[in-house]
């Protein structure tokens, strides 16, 4: 029998934070959310993670989502406390990662009079995150939390902010130990319909030169997802690409992985989407870094599009076959449906792709002056592969780098910001996963510019014994706008030089982590090796060519076709039209 009994808002909302399953949540705390943090101290089962700014909880929880499946909780004070971490809120908003943000708020009485560190966070958040709430009845918490983990992890994962006055943590509601009951109010579809998966085997069966497209919509349906990916695959015969935040969905040592397309993707990629007559997309949402020009983007091939957000259908290109609903359950209605008719022949197509894989786009010049940074990535590759490990990065040429460079072959071990382009976004991620993969190996892939934005959380990982790693690729530049200067506007570095750069070796020991300085490549290996046998959290500064770009490469406004590989030249400037869209 569930007797009701008096509960202080704060209490309801920890009791309903355990019912939910949760174990960790990141935040930092201030006087609009003392309540829930003096509520904490009483629950051994939550553990708290103090971050050291309110962005590096939001990152943590992403990287903690990202990597284990389970929607990241996070728990920050009023006004400041809210708004710094909205670029995470953002973030998580953008690429489909599941997580509840609980902020502070003022008294109910005093909600718009500028009080102190007061900030209107669910106007704030409106546009950033899938849904949020004021709540102003503690007797509404136990109902509201529920939803928002509900809306959370289903549908298209995302964000939810539930924002609570502090006066409703100090009322008191009639609490139960029943779950409350659940409204209902949101419910995606995730099936589609018999008409629309006979179309779409029809479609399949008789392509003769079709491409599977997939995105982070196939990871964030669960491992059964990536698991009936490859069985589709197997099925058709068809020939497999990935957008950045897709990687790890499928095998990168299978056959017929072209690697990652759009703008840094590979050349087979791109060209076998530019001349496919099919293209299956999965859990992606042709995005402007994918598609290039628009008019030039796959002219000739029939689109079917799997994605369980109804509103990136026909947003930024027309398809012939929508399907509304789950990746995994899609797939699975797709391959029941294939039954045991046998896979179309595709040797001339496959022979066609080969011939765009022997143009070797990810080549790169090596030269004894400096470190290539795609070589110092290609032996972190080699040096971690056995165990596995997850890979973090921040936001720049290293990025695109890790992704070209380092191979994945399972789901849940790439994390990266993909559509906002976060810089910051990797150290606290690796926070995150290590916090929810505590025996695993996680490394930031980082860059000196980057690496400076959330830095202070080395401090985090110190207080947590976390292991982590951060291997940073030293160019000394903000390399990839220098990138853009180079090419775009005529090598002016207008303000992306790093002057001023911290001995990142003797700030790692400041920290309490082990530093390690790489200067040459006969010191790569041995350095690489040290950071991943010590047992604690290590910083590596590994120095790399300074002006080196990151090819292959689609310029803005230009079509798959015209990518750049190296030995090429941008040919003129672009014009102002062009620019706009770097």
């Amino acid at each position: 029998m569930n007797v009701s009994q008096e509960r202080s808002g704060a209490d309801i909302l920890v009791d309903s934070l355990v019912r939910q399953g949760v174990e960790v949540v990141f935040g930092y705390p201030g006087g609009a959310v003392l309540p829930i943090y003096d509520a904490l101290f009483e629950h051994s089962a939550i553990r708290h993670v103090l971050v050291r700014h309110e962005a590096g909880a939001a990152h943590a929880a992403e990287g903690y989502a990202r990597s284990t499946g389970k929607p990241g909780v996070v728990l920050v004070t009023s006004g400041p406390g809210a708004t710094n971490a909205v670029t995470g809120i953002a973030d998580a908003f953008m690429d489909s990662i599941p997580m509840v943000v609980i902020t502070g708020q003022v008294p109910t009485s005093v909600i718009g009079t500028d009080a102190f560190q007061e900030a209107d966070t669910v106007g704030i958040t409106r546009h950033c995150c899938k849904h949020n709430y004021l709540v102003k009845d503690p007797a509404e918490l136990a109902a509201v939390l529920d939803e928002a983990f509900q809306i959370a992890t289903t549908g298209r994962p995302g964000p939810v902010v539930v924002d609570i006055p502090k006066n409703v943590q100090i009322a008191t509601a009639p609490w139960s130990e029943a779950a409350p009951q659940r409204r209902n109010r949101y419910a995606p579809r995730t099936r589609a319909s018999a008409e629309e998966i006979d179309q779409a085997i029809d479609l399949l069966a008789n392509a003769k030169q079709p491409v599977l497209y997939t995105g982070g919509g196939v990871i964030n349906s669960g491992p059964r997802a990536t698991e009936l990916l490859r069985q589709l695959q197997a099925l058709t015969g068809a020939p497999l690409t990935s957008t950045l935040m897709g990687l790890g969905a499928f095998p990168a040592d299978h056959g017929d992985w072209l690697g990652m397309l759009g703008m840094h993707g590979t050349y087979e990629a791109n060209m076998a989407m530019n001349k496919a007559d099919l293209i299956l997309c999965v859990g992606a949402r042709f995005d402007d870094r994918v598609t290039g020009r628009l008019d030039a983007f796959a002219p000739n091939s029939i689109k079917i599009h799997i994605d369980i957000d109804r509103s990136s259908i026909n947003k930024t290109v027309a398809v012939d076959l929508p399907i509304v609903g789950d990746c995994a359950q899609v797939l699975e209605q797709l391959i029941e449906a294939w039954g045991k008719r046998p896979a179309q022949d595709l040797a001339e197509w496959k022979a066609r792709i080969d011939g765009w894989r022997a143009r070797l786009s990810l080549s790169y010049p090596r030269t004894t002056k400096a470190i290539a940074p795609q070589y110092a990535i290609e032996r972190l590759f080699a040096l971690t592969r056995d165990v596995d490990p997850i890979i973090t990065t921040e936001v720049g040429q290293h990025q695109m780098w890790a992704a070209q460079h380092f191979h994945f072959f399972g789901p849940n071990r790439w994390l990266t910001s993909g559509s906002l382009g976060t810089m910051g976004y990797g150290l606290p991620a690796a926070i995150g996963a290590q916090m929810g993969n505590p025996g695993k190996l996680v490394i930031d892939i980082a860059g000196d510019a980057s690496i400076q934005m959330n830095i202070q959380e080395m401090g985090t990982a110190t207080q947590y014994r976390l292991p982590v790693k951060v291997f940073v690729l030293n160019n000394e530049f903000m390399g990839m706008v220098r990138q853009w200067q180079e090419l775009t506007y005529e090598s002016r570095y207008s303000n992306s030089y790093s002057d001023s750069l911290p001995d990142f070796v003797k700030l790692a020991e400041a920290y309490g982590w082990k530093g390690i300085r790489i200067e040459s490549e006969d010191q790569l290996d041995a350095g690489i090796q040290a950071m991943i046998d010590h047992p604690g959290p290590v910083f590596v500064d590994c120095l790399v060519a300074k002006e080196e770009n990151c090819l292959p490469m689609i310029p803005s406004g230009a079509a798959h076709t015209e990518m750049l590989l190296y030995g090429d030249t941008v040919e003129g400037t672009m014009d102002d039209e062009a620019k706009a869209l770097v």
